[in-house]
């Protein structure tokens, strides 16, 4: 499984990012490219400790019990929930989107695990590190498929 704290994985997501153009589109769901790059910038507030959405009544019951989604080898289901403070509706630009996300998966990464949030995850309650890395790697992973790259 693949982690975003290892550099080679991160080199590979920053790669997949430089392929993505303004006119990309989504293979499902209804994000553009640009909504996509900031929504994936915010989840990677929450990972750094910069947010702090709320937990839901849904996550507290069953977060814990499915956290394994994060580092299993299987892709995330295509249009799932996501979490409500992070969907992106107005219109962004992309190439300053993808620049703050490029920017922030660098640090984070340099970083490394321990500056990892220790804050729970709004679904999912308390992360090691390890499950914010793989589960990262696995988001992004998951949104750069959906534009095809």
């Amino acid at each position: 499984m693949k982690n975003i704290f290892n550099h080679m994985h991160a080199v590979e997501i920053l790669n997949r990012i430089d392929r993505l153009a303004p006119s990309s589109q989504p293979q499902w769901g209804t994000m553009s490219v640009a909504q996509m790059l900031a929504h994936c910038s915010s989840f990677q507030d929450i990972a750094m400790g910069n947010s702090f959405p709320p937990r839901g009544w849904l996550g507290l019951f069953i977060g814990p019990f499915v956290k394994s989604v994060l580092t299993n080898d299987k892709p995330l289901a295509r249009n799932m929930s996501t979490i409500p403070t992070i969907m992106i509706v107005d219109e962004r630009e992309f190439e300053q989107e993808r620049e703050i996300l490029k920017q922030k998966i660098i640090t984070f990464q340099s970083n490394g695990p321990e500056k990892c949030t220790t804050h729970p995850h709004p679904f999912f309650g308390r992360l090691t590190s390890e499950q914010w890395g793989k589960g990262i790697f696995k988001h992004l992973d998951h949104h750069l498929n959906q534009f095809g790259v």
